[in-house]
């Protein structure tokens, strides 16, 4: 029988979350009263939009980020449906393109000013007319630029293409009519060459979105599935629901069998939907509830047993929905890793709460913040709906470090090979040791040439770089060797730093002893 030990060592497991001050917070929002099961916010580093109260249709508020305080009773609105908003997204590569849709059946897409708005915004930049009924979800792919998918209540998603000149665009791309239901929520994979879809008959189902085909389909009847999302790269579904007896429920599912949840457990009795957030960085899940004040977090590991409970933060004041803010928004300064922002209608109040890991340094720590998503597209439209894969580009939350300072992620079309994977473990991670990703003869292979190069003169050292023989080691010919590449001269500068730092600490130690040698020498 093996030990397990009580406690596992996790960088993550003493975060804690931290309301904002009041000042800080957005008092006087007239936040919306819809009981859509949508988080009725959405962010970004520039702006927070609201869904709010209208007569004679739908508006929703662009307050900027840090226009805190109350707000003035007259701000303007951008109020150009004719229904109630049900939701609204963000541009994930332009922060002043946002998209909403409605009861009316309409999907509209918005440019925001950069200035302070003065009036409200009625006319849209686009329009899209497709569905016959009411639209309730709107996702942004998360590679492609200009693909947006919209769900309706009449069963079906739709694929729009906005690298059009056309102000109504009444013809989809593609029509996904693989539901029977509403469907209640859809998740993207990384890449987003994968779509998961939670439905109201109860059903999970795994869809290629280009092709039109439904891959995987989970009929579980004892998990009543709410919303879904995809965990990442790690091959998992994560969603949340409710049990047979009605108990607020999550479940963990692999990606490539959906009969049966890896994971299975009832949370409390409450009536309230359960929002789930991914933070791929840190592999840190979050399980916000409606109706309550509560937050859980959690730590998924690839092995048994999968979800780590971790904390919850507690509030007495119950939230009506929930925006997040995206990784290149936040204060890597106070070691802030999320940063949801709380809608508290009783009160007209928005509330940012952090997610922050306590630590005594100031510096930035690299750990705790490796590459993450950038504002910049992986790919057109057009190229992805021509069937390129991509992963998003990768950016540096170091202070200065510039917009884009990483290589791109390149993730290969499913099946994923070994050396994707390798990939994968290195962003989730950060760098990956170098030991474990060469074999044996090849790391022995390296202390041969590190060696060589240190008997070489001079003028022949210019051929080994990172100890690697640029005559015997061709160049990098796929996206996959470029990245290993890549992340072994990561590793060879690391090594070579601490290297320096190691003679230095010698040399300061040696001077220590010839100083206390010539003291003792002259006491003599």
């Amino acid at each position: 029988m093996s030990w397990h030990p009580q406690y596992r060592s996790s960088k993550f497991r003493h975060v804690y979350g931290k309301a904002a001050s009041k000042e800080k917070c957005y008092d006087c929002v007239p936040i919306t009263r819809n009981v859509h099961d949508n988080h009725f916010c959405a962010v970004n580093p520039h702006f927070i939009a609201v869904v709010t109260e209208c007569a004679g249709g739908g508006a929703f508020l662009v307050i900027p980020i840090h226009q805190t305080g109350k707000l003035d009773p007259h701000y303007p609105k951008i109020c150009g449906h004719k229904g109630n908003v049900l939701d609204i997204k963000w541009n994930p590569f332009n922060d002043f393109v946002i998209a909403s849709c409605s009861e009316d059946a309409t999907v509209k897409i918005w440019d925001i000013p950069k200035h302070l708005l003065t009036r409200n915004i009625t006319s849209p930049k686009k329009e899209l007319l497709g569905h016959v009924r009411r639209v309730g979800l709107i996702e942004w792919h998360p590679t492609a630029n200009n693909i947006l998918f919209s769900s309706g209540y009449d069963y079906k998603i739709m694929i729009w293409n906005l690298d059009t000149k056309d102000a109504v665009i009444s013809n989809p791309v593609k029509i996904l009519d693989a539901h029977k239901d509403v469907v209640l929520s859809m998740s993207f994979n990384t890449d987003g060459s994968l779509l998961a879809t939670a439905c109201r008959d109860r059903k999970i189902r795994l869809i290629d979105p280009r092709a039109g085909t439904v891959l995987q389909e989970a009929s579980y009847k004892s998990h009543k599935v709410n919303k879904v999302l995809f965990l990442g790269n790690v091959k998992k579904l994560f969603s949340t629901g409710t049990s047979q007896w009605n108990n607020r429920q999550i479940a963990l599912w692999d990606q490539n069998d959906l009969s049966v949840p890896l994971l299975e457990e009832d949370l409390d009795g409450s009536s309230g939907l359960l929002f789930p957030f991914y933070d791929s960085d840190t592999h840190m899940l979050y399980v916000v509830g409606k109706g309550d004040g509560n937050i859980r977090y959690y730590e998924i590991s690839p092995e048994k047993p999968y979800l780590n409970y971790l904390m919850e933060y507690h509030s007495h004041l119950p939230q009506k929905g929930i925006g997040m803010m995206p990784k290149r928004g936040l204060e890597v300064s106070s070691c802030e890793i999320f940063r949801f922002y709380k809608l508290i209608p009783t009160k007209s109040l928005i509330e940012p709460i952090s997610m922050i890991v306590p630590r005594r340094s100031e510096s930035y720590q690299e750990d705790i913040y490796p590459l993450t998503t950038g504002a910049q597209p992986a790919l057109t439209a057009q190229e992805w709906l021509n069937g390129v894969n991509k992963g998003p580009l990768l950016v540096s939350l170091r202070p200065g470090s510039g917009d884009v300072t990483s290589l791109p992620q390149f993730l290969e079309p499913e099946p994923l090979m070994k050396t994707t994977d390798q990939s994968q473990h290195q962003r989730r991670g950060g760098r990956m040791p170098l030991e474990d990703m060469q074999k044996p003869s090849e790391i022995e292979d390296r202390r041969k040439h590190l060696k060589m190069e240190e008997k070489l003169p001079k003028n022949e050292q210019m051929c080994l770089s990172n100890g690697f023989d640029l005559f015997e080691c061709p160049s990098p010919k796929t996206e996959n060797e470029l990245l290993q590449m890549f992340y072994r001269q990561q590793e060879e500068i690391r090594r070579l730093r601490e290297l320096v730092n190691q003679r230095d600490v010698q040399i300061k130690q040696l001077e220590l002893e010839l100083r206390n040698l010539c003291t003792d020498t002259g006491s003599y």
